[in-house]
């Protein structure tokens, strides 16, 4: 007994060092890296890379030799881009807020078992998932709730997303039933237990279903297409497309910014705050992904 779990022990050294495997391993990761870093290398070296160079190395550069801001300063000087910077902000905050809080007060009670209609209720909310209604109906919804040209255009028709919900449901159903219990005993209420017991406990997946709708907040653009024709009103997202289209339409042989230059320029500033905010939340986003699987 005692050979073969030395022979065991072994055979788990052995697998684990393994010099192939890990090569292999190590190859593929470098791999992927080389694949996820190049794009944004180039991205950034473009935004910053004068036109004279772009031309010389034909368009593709990854470390430029010289260096200049002009793209970032004429995006940044435009009056029309800090307004729909200031909308883009205020969406997010706001958008995100209200989502976390409606997806929430919806997924707590679809996550407890004594919940009438739930099962019906949760089958409603997974078709939404299979069959949409359109761009043309959601558009008629909006226009009757008078939603046009507002800035709930933004936030209510996507107030809550369904996987986020069925993500933040799991969640809830998998933590201990013997704290709720507990909880009921000592006289709490369904919305005591959720704001002072449920919520502190769901940290991670706050942030990760938060994650999730702040992206789409920030890349807001086909919602400003649709429901806002007031100039005053458009985010970052349509500013910079416009500003890209006019540059387009004014490019020459002489021009000191190439619309290379200015589109990579908007995409850097665009993801910019993602690229910041993501690191501080990674923990709490992997570790609320996996709390938030559906139970097999």
């Amino acid at each position: 007994m005692v050979k073969k779990n030395k022979e065991h022990k072994l055979g788990e050294e052995k697998r684990k060092f393994n010099p192939v495997f890990d090569t292999l391993v190590y190859a593929i990761l470098i791999g992927v890296l080389l694949i996820t870093i190049l794009p944004v290398m180039y991205v950034v070296a473009v935004s910053l890379t004068p036109y004279t160079e772009i031309a010389r190395n034909q368009g593709i550069v990854l470390f430029p030799k010289d260096i200049t801001f002009e793209a970032y300063e004429v995006i940044f000087g435009k009056k029309d881009f800090w307004n729909g910077m200031k909308i883009t902000i205020e969406v997010t905050v706001f958008g995100t807020i209200a989502n976390l809080i409606v997806t929430t007060l919806f997924a707590y009670p679809l996550s407890r078992k004594g919940l009438p209609g739930k099962s019906f209720i949760t089958k409603l909310v997974m078709f939404t998932m299979i069959f949409s209604a359109g761009t043309i109906p959601t558009y008629l919804v909006v226009k009757g709730t008078g939603l046009l040209n507002t800035m709930g255009a933004y936030i209510v028709p996507g107030l809550v997303g369904v996987s986020n919900l069925i993500i933040m449901k799991a969640f809830f159903e998998n933590l201990p039933e013997d704290i709720f219990d507990a909880a009921r005993i000592d006289g709490c209420g369904e919305f005591k237990v959720l704001t002072h017991i449920v919520l502190p406990m769901s940290v991670p997946i706050m942030l990760t279903i938060g994650m999730y709708y702040m992206v789409s907040h920030w890349n807001t653009y086909m919602a400003a297409v649709l429901y806002v024709t007031d100039q005053d009103l458009q985010p970052m997202q349509v500013i910079l497309r416009r500003l890209l289209e006019s540059s387009t339409a004014e490019v020459s042989v002489d021009v000191v910014v190439p619309t290379e230059t200015m589109r990579m320029a908007a995409v850097c500033f665009a993801t910019l705050p993602i690229v910041v905010v993501y690191p501080f939340i990674q923990k709490y986003f992997v570790k609320g992904t996996l709390a938030g699987a559906v139970k097999g």
